[in-house]
């Protein structure tokens, strides 16, 4: 089947993104099971070893920059998984929108999570 439209062309800015979401996941990822498996495992999955990392500023942005970027990968590659099975029209339109709203949604509901962790609210 012919794309209809993707950002997974070769050379275009959406293709460029997806590429870097893509590796900053697996980086961050990787990072995260090396720490769960092999460094200090009990501390890092308990709730209370989330909320004091969190009050490390480099944590803290890591964790809502990885929000922000897991968020755009999934958003931009059901979309085009979607437009490449035959969206259209109307139905592009609202399912791009409510794919926008959801994102945003998301995010800020992971961030208010981060700051709230945090104690900046």
């Amino acid at each position: 089947m012919a794309e209809r439209y993707s950002s997974f062309t070769p050379g275009g800015t959406g293709w460029f993104l997806q590429r870097v979401t893509a590796a900053f996941l697996v980086v961050v990822l990787a990072f995260h099971f090396f720490l769960l498996h092999f460094v200090n495992h009990a501390y890092e999955v308990t709730f209370m070893g989330t909320q004091a990392r969190m009050e490390n500023i480099g944590y803290f942005l890591t964790m809502v920059l990885f929000l922000i970027t897991a968020t755009f990968h999934g958003v931009n590659g059901v979309y085009n998984a979607l437009v490449n099975q035959g969206l259209e029209g109307t139905q592009k339109k609202v399912v791009l929108a409510v794919l926008v709203i959801a994102s945003l949604a998301l995010v800020a509901q992971g961030t208010y999570v981060a700051l709230t962790m945090r104690g900046m609210i």
